[in-house]
């Protein structure tokens, strides 16, 4: 039963009678909650609801939880309302992104001067980019305003409540990758035009035609909002690397046959590259595909690691060498979970404990020659145009978990008291809060000129000319995110490092920073490639050195 079915109008009289074990009811934010059933669940014992048992418990409620509690446990736990509070909102649920959803309207984009969207969310000053917040900008239409409102809505209710117990269970309810699918959500990631020959699920408020990388951009930072690397790599994550070189390079047929699962949520796939021995450098991958004599087959044998999604994967998107050493031995197979010889087994890492990070072992697998991605020996370039689209998910994510770090700091900031004030009135807090604020202000505008790059170049000639800045932001995006993390924890305190509660958040972000700075390629080699990349392209384009 929701919580809109059973809304009631209490008046605080009422509420105090009920202050008992039998009967035991609370007040936080002018809306009341029966807890008589939930005392035996409540972390912190029976004793704590005792003491406000028919009392307005508004004030210890937030001295010790954020939001989220209320969003997860509200639509089994309240029961109405103070008086004529019924239509008032409580803290949870009063930002603007829980809205009524409207139907698409036709976007004309035009060259005119575009007044400010209005203003969105909490309007914590840099808790979200510029735009939201009523600031003017030229990237946005109202399409993208329709699928921000849209994703954050489903964000706010069905996965943020529960990202912790996903992380802890280290898996995400199947149902919720299906409904990325309904919602049009997983045709759109792929880093191309949105897919209509392939599926019938057309997004509810974003026209297939006007989908743009700014639309990919969005979906992918509202669901990292949520505030788990685990979740995002799990809707997102083997996916947006996996499937795109199937749509870019497989064969018509095996499009048709493959495509529409994977597009629906029904099936799903990984990318398979990094080996125990060979990580950021591709070109000296070792496992093997050898061709029948009958030349009708490739048998494949050899051992991949760290792949996202992989024990759940019905298809793996599969670097393997059919030459000589070097990148020009290398293809790219799609190989099916039901081929004999696949063999996947679950790793356990130091975080994204819910994105189903895999060690696969592929012995003496035989697949057909038709399911070869793009030319054989020419699987390195196939690979390359695979890595703009993958850093750019990495650093839209990485951007938003240091957004996340920054505004759970600064909420926290606002309610935690030492030295007899609050934290936030102290000059040093401050000072942790706006050294945040303009690494991430700094990456968000990058990052969106990058968006927009590729918005207006073709594939080819944005991966050559904009792959030394990406890589570039890829580095800058996983430090911020690295130091925001670590002062985020340094505000938090002793919260920081216990699971779960109100520095939940941050005690699971800190352990996922690596998980960041090392895939899609290592800072390291991400700042080297930055700089030799950029100077190949700008000396073909008359650079004067």
């Amino acid at each position: 039963m929701t919580t809109q079915q059973t809304q009631q109008s209490f008046s605080v009289e009422d509420v105090s009678k009920h202050n008992s074990e039998e009967s035991l009811w609370i007040i936080v934010d002018n809306n009341v909650y029966d807890l008589s059933s939930f005392q035996n669940e409540h972390p912190g014992g029976k004793k704590i609801l005792k003491r406000v048992a028919g009392k307005d418990a508004s004030k210890m409620f937030w001295k010790y939880h954020s939001a989220g509690i209320l969003k997860k446990y509200s639509p089994k736990l309240q029961i109405g309302s103070i008086g004529s509070a019924a239509s008032a909102p409580s803290k949870a649920e009063s930002a603007p992104a829980v809205q009524e959803k409207k139907a698409p309207v036709p976007v004309v984009v035009s060259t005119e001067p575009k007044e400010p969207f209005e203003p969105f969310g909490d309007i914590i000053p840099f808790g979200d980019p510029a735009w939201y917040q009523g600031y003017a900008t030229s990237y946005y239409n109202e399409s993208h305003v329709a699928l921000r409102n849209e994703v954050r809505e489903w964000v706010d209710s069905a996965l943020e409540p529960n990202a912790g117990e996903w992380d802890e269970k280290k898996e995400v309810p199947a149902e919720i990758y299906r409904e990325m699918g309904r919602r049009g959500y997983l045709a759109g990631a792929l880093g191309v035009h949105y897919p209509t020959e392939y599926t019938d699920i057309r997004p509810a408020c974003v026209a297939p035609e006007q989908w743009d990388h700014f639309h990919e951009f969005i979906l992918t930072d509202e669901i990292a909002r949520a505030g788990s690397g685990g979740l995002v790599w799990n809707l997102l994550g083997g996916y947006g690397i996996g499937a795109p070189p199937v749509i870019k390079f497989a064969t018509p047929q095996v499009k048709k046959r493959v495509l529409p699962g994977l597009l629906s949520g029904d099936k799903r796939i990984c990318l398979c590259i990094t080996e125990p021995d060979a990580g950021s450098d591709v070109a000296n991958l070792t496992t093997s595909a050898a061709k029948t004599e009958d030349g009708k087959h490739y048998i494949v044998n050899g051992e991949k690691k760290w792949i996202t999604n992989g024990i759940w994967a019905d298809y793996f998107t599969v670097a393997v060498r059919t030459g000589k050493e070097g990148m020009n031995g290398i293809s790219l197979l799609l190989i099916e979970k039901t081929m004999p010889g696949v063999n996947v087994r679950r790793m356990d890492c130091s975080g994204m404990w819910s994105s189903g990070t895999t060690y696969v072992t592929f012995e003496d697998v035989k697949v057909p020659v038709e399911n070869l991605l793009g030319k054989e020996n020419q699987g390195f370039k196939v690979v390359m145009t695979n890595f703009n689209h993958e850093r750019l998910g990495i650093i839209i994510q990485a951007n938003r978990f240091s957004r996340v770090c920054y505004e759970e700091s600064m909420k926290y900031a606002h309610k935690r008291k030492t030295f007899g004030k609050r934290l936030v009135d102290h000059p040093v807090i401050r000072t942790k809060l706006a050294n945040m604020a303009i690494r991430i202000e700094a990456t968000h505008n990058w990052l969106e000129n990058m968006i927009f790059q590729t918005n207006s170049m073709n594939e080819q000639e944005a991966m050559l000319r904009l792959g030394g800045a990406i890589a570039g932001l890829k580095a800058q995006s996983t430090q911020t995110f690295e130091y925001c993390a670590r002062e985020a924890a340094q505000i938090f305190g002793g919260l920081s490092y216990s699971r779960g509660g109100q520095g939940g958040k941050i005690e699971r972000l800190y352990r996922e920073v690596r998980a960041y700075a090392i895939p899609g390629g290592s800072e390291e080699i991400m700042l080297d490639l930055s700089i030799r990349q950029s100077l190949r392209v700008h000396q073909v384009l008359g650079a004067k050195l």
